[in-house]
């Protein structure tokens, strides 16, 4: 599952790639974290969100609830399910990226390994969002099966969309969204590094 992925692009640079207007108010850092804002096209805009949808915990010794964790990932065997059905089928956007990474190596000594498109410097992930009280506007990537390059990193992997079926995922029907819910089948590039997988944020 992807816990981290990096844009290298700026928000102006984002906006005329994909034929939208910037928010006034975009913030995001190079590198994303769950919990923290990244770039999201949505309603023809580019948009900052907090990556994950809020999922409020109770302590097990006290019962009072602790704070929300974000998850950040929706599994597409999962989005006819309570938490995601809504946002499927009425608020899915766009997630450009430059490149996600998964963890690899021992606990306690994980590297990160970064996993590109090799024909192009930004790339679009499935995405849906809602509003939420805690975090306000916020996102979750969509993940499939990996296949072919990535099966070899991971058994996940985000939902590659092609440009020609970026407006199919943005507004297109349940059942045709669906459908691009599938691997990517085509080359990955793999950068197995040595950064530590842990760092400040």
């Amino acid at each position: 599952m992807c816990n981290l992925y990096k844009n290298q692009k700026s928000s102006a640079e984002i906006a005329s790639l994909f034929g939208v207007s910037p928010e006034m108010r975009a913030n995001f850092a190079e590198e994303v974290y769950p919990g923290y804002p990244g770039a999201v096209i949505a309603d023809n805009q580019l948009r900052s969100m907090v990556w994950g949808f809020p999922l409020t915990l109770k302590s097990k010794k006290t019962g009072q609830p602790l704070k929300p964790k974000p998850v950040n990932n929706a599994r597409t065997d999962k989005l006819d399910s309570y938490m995601w059905r809504n946002s499927f089928a009425e608020r899915r956007c766009l997630i450009p990226l430059t490149a996600w990474a998964e963890a690899q190596g021992p606990k306690g000594g994980m590297t990160r390994t970064w996993l590109s498109l090799p024909d192009r410097e930004l790339f679009a992930v499935a995405g849906i969002w809602r509003e939420s009280d805690e975090w306000g506007d916020c996102y979750s990537m969509v993940m499939t099966d990996a296949n072919g390059d990535a099966a070899q990193v991971h058994s996940r992997m985000p939902v590659i969309l092609e440009p020609d079926s970026y407006g199919t995922w943005k507004s297109g029907s349940v059942d045709e969204a669906k459908a691009l819910c599938v691997p990517y089948s085509g080359t990955l590039t793999i950068n197995q590094t040595s950064e530590s997988w842990a760092r400040k944020r």
